[in-house]
């Protein structure tokens, strides 16, 4: 607590009117931090929105992704099946040339399969960098 010396009216004016213009200025020093923490707490919460929007697309992007794997999967699966039959009806020739077909889409599965595995795994990373820098922002928060 400050104290003023007295003087033969009172208090010392000077001191007074000294203490009065720190006080003032400490107020609007923390004003000013205050108003600084609100607008960076708005930019945070808005850059946490955008974020949290990424993930979402992120994940509908994922969802995408692995329904577009299932039907590549199933029309290959069908696509073999159907010229397996069709080699069964024709002379060995024809057998021949489906199961050349046959493993060439075998080999596109695997190569497709070798691909949502590297995608999933360059998605996991990327989600995983997102959430490291949210945490980072908690963290510069606290």
């Amino acid at each position: 607590m400050k104290k003023f010396s007295t003087s033969f009216k009172g208090y010392s004016k000077i001191e007074v009117n000294n203490f009065v213009k720190e006080v003032t200025k400490e107020y609007e020093n923390m004003l000013t931090n205050l108003k600084r923490r609100d607008q960076e707490i708005l930019s945070l919460k808005n850059e946490l929105e955008k974020y949290k929007n990424l993930e979402n697309t992120l994940n509908k992007a994922i969802l995408v992704a692995e329904d577009a794997s299932n039907n590549i999967k199933r029309v290959a699966r069908d696509e073999s099946n159907s010229i397996i039959e069709d080699a069964k009806k024709n002379a060995s020739r024809i057998v021949n040339d489906a199961l050349l077909k046959a493993e060439r889409v075998e080999y596109e599965a695997q190569n497709l399969k070798r691909k949502v595995i590297v995608f999933k795994r360059r998605f996991k990373q990327a989600l995983e960098e997102q959430i490291k820098d949210i945490d980072d922002i908690d963290e510069r928060l606290n």
